[in-house]
């Protein structure tokens, strides 16, 4: 199937070290299709990330047996995720603030996943309840680089930063009432943190926190 407005960017990774992430919203079924076909002919894996599962359903049964598909992120694996030699250790760890940003924090988990960097999951560990991250700190502190996904007034991101030495990516989610503004209120409330040297990617961005993740970690790798 050709479809001239499907043009990959085939040397992404060659470029900047991470592979074209395939955003489905907004795409349509053909689209998505063709960019599947286009990669199978490659011998090319994809990423795909904000496919809803409605968007799944339409897809065709060979396209669908092709995916390995997680509903709570949206995201699809064509093809196997990458594999770091021998045994990875774990150098991230993501934190959520509630159950309602999971959505966000797991398309962070499973970015990660895809390029072979596994990450500790640590959730539900908000600052309404601030016991339930003070039981968990020690541990937490053992990683280099964090990504804090939180809504509502994302103040989980603040304290995590003035607690810990490690890298520390804010992930603000469009959780909350009214006046959180569909994540607006979170996000404005991370890039006004008071905690110095943080990271702050934009609204549920869940891709965009991996991928700054690993960019750090690739710059601070020792050479092969």
């Amino acid at each position: 199937m050709n479809i001239p407005e499907v043009r990959p960017d085939v040397s992404r990774g060659e470029r900047v070290g991470l592979d074209e992430a395939i955003f489905c919203a907004g795409k349509s079924v053909s689209q998505i299709e063709a960019i599947l076909g286009e990669a199978r002919r490659r011998g090319a894996r994809l990423l795909l990330t904000r496919l809803g599962a409605e968007r799944l359903d339409d897809l065709s049964a060979d396209a669908r047996a092709a995916l390995a598909y997680d509903p709570l992120s949206r995201t699809a694996f064509f093809g196997a995720a990458r594999e770091r030699a021998g045994e990875p250790d774990t150098r991230v760890a993501i934190l959520s603030a509630g159950t309602s940003d999971l959505s966000a924090a797991r398309e962070a988990v499973r970015t990660l996943a895809w390029y072979g960097e596994p990450a500790a999951e640590f959730h539900d560990v908000g600052v309404a309840g601030l016991w339930r991250l003070n039981e968990r700190l020690e541990e937490i502190r053992r990683f280099p680089m964090l990504i804090v996904a939180a809504g509502m007034d994302a103040a989980l991101l603040s304290v995590v930063g003035g607690l810990v030495r490690g890298c520390v990516i804010g992930l603000p989610t469009s959780v909350g009432y009214g006046v959180a503004g569909g994540g607006r209120t979170a996000l404005d409330a991370m890039l006004a943190s008071c905690a110095p040297g943080l990271a702050v990617v934009n609204i549920d961005n869940g891709y965009g926190a991996a991928c700054v993740a690993l960019r750090m970690l690739r710059a601070f790798a020792p050479p092969a």
